[in-house]
């Protein structure tokens, strides 16, 4: 396939000029006059310099990658449909859809821009982190960082010792559990050959631990509607996790709450003043 310069230039302009600050979570600001948003604020939602975004509307410099044009449809909050076209434009072929696309519905992000105040995140139905909040990200640190099979937390779980100082030590049994019953559930549905089987595969050699649970056959054992979190600095938060699911994606957002008043409350008020610098 080649790149239609100009295509894709009146598309990134068109769609640019169609959204509002407020649609990704931008302050408006009272002296704005621009039609949609600045280049430079599409540029930073993708993750890339506002003169390489600003050369794509101009129908100049060289094809962008695969990995860019996801960048900057998931920037622009484009829908799959139109994610696909720009794909084309660009001279690639679009990515295949399902379970295990990467590619964040409008509606979900959102939502997802409104929760600045509050630990969030979007995650995979294998347990992999997409996005996450600033608060979100000062709870837990940084999951997006991971790569491979390590972006899922239930593979972390039995592989990286790290990732159980998150949560309570009294909770860890239960939790190992949840992970095995999760992923033999998916593993299931996805059947041999996808990602959550290679899960399987790979933990069942690398942790005994998860041998035996395996071999337990356990199904069904779902996650207590509080989680209990540790924190270096605000000691353990017991936070409510309620659960959005996009069922065209398989993307599940993740939003944590306290009870007002409560002990829990006051703490992630003050981890929002301490913000993810200590959590690392």
């Amino acid at each position: 396939m080649e790149i239609d310069r100009a295509g894709l230039a009146a598309f990134l302009r068109r769609r640019r000029e169609r959204l509002q600050p407020e649609d990704v979570g931008l302050p408006r600001g009272q002296r704005r006059r621009t039609t949609g948003l600045r280049r430079e604020e599409v540029a930073a939602l993708c993750h890339m310099s506002t003169d390489y975004y600003a050369r794509l509307e101009r129908a100049r410099g060289p094809q962008p990658s695969e990995q860019m044009i996801a960048a900057i449809a998931q920037g622009l909050h484009l829908s799959l449909d139109e994610r696909d076209h720009l794909f084309r434009l660009a001279g690639h072929a679009p990515p295949v859809r399902g379970t295990t696309g990467e590619h964040i519905s409008p509606g979900l992000l959102r939502i997802f821009d409104r929760l600045d105040d509050t630990p969030a995140e979007i995650v995979t139905e294998l347990g992999e982190t997409l996005r996450q909040t600033p608060l979100g990200v000062a709870l837990t640190g940084d999951t997006t960082r991971y790569e491979g099979l390590a972006r899922s937390i239930g593979y972390r779980w039995f592989t990286d010792p790290a990732t159980r100082s998150l949560y309570v030590a009294e909770d860890h049994a239960f939790l190992s559990r949840v992970f095995v019953s999760g992923l033999r559930e998916l593993a299931t549905l996805r059947g041999p050959g996808s990602r959550a089987a290679h899960c399987v595969e790979l933990l069942r050699g690398r942790s005994a631990e998860f041998r035996g649970l395996w071999d337990e056959h356990e199904i069904g054992i779902h996650p207590h509607e509080v989680k209990r979190y540790v924190h270096p600095e605000v000691g353990v938060l017991e936070l409510n996790c309620q659960r959005l699911l996009d069922p065209d994606q398989s993307h599940i957002l993740l939003v944590y709450t306290a009870v007002p008043g409560s002990e829990s409350y006051e703490r992630l008020r003050l981890l929002s003043v301490i913000g993810a610098g200590t959590r690392g």
